[in-house]
């Protein structure tokens, strides 16, 4: 069952990539990114982008379903963890440090 949300995941996010990236600007529409006259004939004046916005939308819904999923089965399975569990900690000096030499002819500059 998890191999079957990891494939729509990576589905989901291809297609979520493509629908942002064909998303126009609001200077032009996307036939103009194509070089086309326009997209009214096929799309009417704010079809194309009506049609883009929800499918972005549904993709952004089916990618934050399947996030959320694939994160709870990480946990159920894996437990919660620590990223240091592993690591094992430096041994701390119990002896303070030795005071520095002193000098036995400082010399004075004049």
């Amino acid at each position: 069952m998890i191999i079957l949300v990891t494939i729509i995941h990576v589905i989901v996010c291809l297609f979520l990539t493509v629908v942002v990236l064909l998303q126009s600007g609001k200077a032009g529409d996307i036939s103009a990114a194509f070089g086309g006259q326009g997209s009214q004939a096929a799309f009417g004046p704010r079809g194309a982008a009506t049609a883009l916005s929800k499918a972005t939308t549904i993709s952004a819904v089916l990618f934050m379903l399947t996030s959320v999923t694939l994160s709870i089965y990480s946990i159920r399975h894996s437990g919660p963890s620590s990223v240091l569990q592993g690591v094992k900690s430096a041994p701390v000096k119990t002896q303070p440090a030795a005071p520095a030499p002193i000098p036995a002819n400082p010399s004075v500059p004049k």
